[in-house]
């Protein structure tokens, strides 16, 4: 037993036992919540421009959970669930094969990095999103569900699995290191007014 408070507050709670859900759209709430906290704020940046009639920005993003086809939807993401509660999500789904080339100027400047090092592993399993809430960090949630989507990579016949971090989340970065994922090129962040302490996209790709 341990007598300092202190150190027993620091020990690392237990994992509890995890299970994976198909994400529905009854979830979209939660999916909003969770798809902000892997971009760290910029998906409620985006979404404020998106504002229909008398929707909020968290409006918009349940909306987009909601829809039936785009990278962020229900369709494309699994739940990880532990302890009867939503400890985290993750959305992934195939790249193409090869990609149109990207032109600038018909695309909203921040997201020209991110397309940018998409395009850099075309056919690869792409991990959107990745979110634990932050009770469950630390406790292997993101680590499952990392694993999850490769083996949903591996049956779709996918030879790798890519991922995009900032490099102003070192801890995600080194996540991914750990599972063996292997940063390949960068690119220079554009931030308009959306705060974020890091300068550079990484793209990280595992070949399976």
């Amino acid at each position: 037993m341990n007598s300092n408070p202190k150190l027993a507050a620091q020990s690392p709670q237990p994992t509890p036992p995890i299970e994976l859900r198909a994400a529905t759209p009854d979830d979209a709430d939660v999916m909003a919540k969770l798809i902000n906290l892997a971009g760290e704020g910029l998906p409620v940046y985006l979404w404020q421009d998106m504002i229909e009639g008398n929707e909020t920005a968290w409006d918009v993003g349940r909306r987009r959970a909601q829809r039936e086809e785009g990278g962020f939807s229900y369709r494309n993401t699994c739940l990880a669930i532990g302890d009867d509660q939503i400890m985290g999500a993750i959305t992934a789904y195939g790249q193409p094969d090869a990609f149109e080339p990207v032109d600038p100027a018909e695309i909203p400047p921040l997201f020209v990095p991110i397309l940018e090092l998409e395009s850099l592993a075309p056919g690869s399993w792409y991990i959107n999103v990745l979110a634990v809430f932050p009770p469950f960090r630390d406790r292997g949630v993101g680590s499952f569900l990392v694993r999850a989507a490769e083996s949903d990579a591996r049956k779709a016949g996918k030879l790798s699995v890519s991922i995009i971090a900032s490099d102003g989340n070192p801890g995600a970065v080194r996540l991914y290191e750990r599972l063996g994922y292997t940063a390949c090129a960068s690119r220079r962040m554009v931030k308009e007014d959306w705060d974020n302490p890091g300068e550079n996209w990484i793209l990280l790709i595992k070949e399976l």
